[in-house]
């Protein structure tokens, strides 16, 4: 019988025809692979937003997940690649993959991960684990720059109207080409390494999970530790204003891996800029007005643009 897929997933139908064709092979992919390498389900299936992690265990009993992704999914093409040149160090252990399904098997990881830590602490961690997973880069992983200058003319054909603040808009479209033309030497860069894709494994030592590999400059890193768990640092707990709490974590995540804090800042408005011109692309290519959630968000990207600038 194929493997139910969760509801959080199946709603990604709603993005397209591709989506929806992956969904419809998926229950029937995951059945073949768990018979091909000798697996039982353990628990009931979890799900990323483009994957699923079934638990699983092997023929000895040991805990694993299966894992598979979205094969529309450009930016993890290379997550097998990069796992393996890890070799487990600062990242979840790579058990056996098939690229061409999108399929991994990997660690059983109990967790938990660092959505409960305080967010310095985990600045922190995450800084340290920059140490472990900044290596030298494969050949074949896709570079930084050819995403972002791809990005960056998508940036720019928004023309003047878009409501994001111009002068950011401007800085970005002149930051970016600049951190591109004087990069360091490229490492293997996780591209999207925040407080829920670091987990602690069997030993209780962090690792990295779901990376989205790429080759490039390792200041680009940063942003996702400011833009996630944003709420908090205005609720009842927060200790001073949202932009003191983003001011923190950055320098927390900077010192802590050794980066240069001009060469962060700059990469994290141009990425925070970028998601921004994101959420009006998407709106525009769907002929709708902007939704109360996009521009919420659009005003959470501006508000950690102006933090690490002030």
């Amino acid at each position: 019988m194929p493997l139910p897929v969760p509801a959080g997933l199946l709603s990604q139908r709603e993005r397209g025809e591709d989506w929806a064709r992956w969904l419809d092979r998926l229950p029937r992919l995951a059945e073949e692979l768990v018979a091909q390498w000798r697996l039982t389900p353990s628990a009931a299936p979890l799900h990323g937003y483009c994957s699923l992690v079934l638990p699983v265990t092997d023929t000895d009993g040991i805990a694993g997940a299966l894992k598979i992704t979205f094969d529309g999914d450009d930016e993890s093409c290379h997550e097998a690649l990069a796992l393996q040149h890890w070799g487990g160090r600062g990242a979840v252990r790579l058990l056996r993959a098939d690229p061409r399904r999108r399929a991994l098997l990997l660690a059983w990881l109990p967790g938990p991960d660092l959505a409960d830590t305080w967010d310095v602490e985990a600045c922190e961690v995450v800084g340290d684990l920059y140490g472990l997973l900044h290596i030298p880069a494969l050949p074949q992983l896709a570079r930084v720059e050819s995403y972002v200058e791809r990005w960056l003319r998508d940036l720019d054909g928004l023309g003047r109207d878009a409501p994001v603040p111009r002068r950011y808009v401007e800085q970005a479209l002149a930051l970016g080409p600049a951190l591109l033309a004087d990069a360091p030497a490229p490492v293997v860069v996780h591209g999207d390494l925040h407080y829920a894709n670091v987990m602690a494994d069997a030993a209780g030592e962090w690792v990295a999970i779901d990376p989205k590999p790429m080759a490039g400059d390792p200041h680009y890193e940063p942003a996702p530790m400011l833009w996630n768990r944003m709420e908090e640092l205005s609720g009842p707990g927060a200790v001073g204003s949202v932009r003191d709490g983003l001011r923190r974590r950055f320098h927390a995540v900077v010192d802590a891996g050794g980066l240069d804090e001009d060469r962060a800042r700059d990469w994290v408005v141009v990425r925070m800029v970028l998601n921004a011109g994101w959420t009006v692309q998407d709106a525009r290519r769907a002929d709708r007005r902007l939704t109360g959630d996009e521009q919420e968000w659009i005003t959470r990207c501006v508000a950690v643009t102006k933090a690490v600038q002030d």
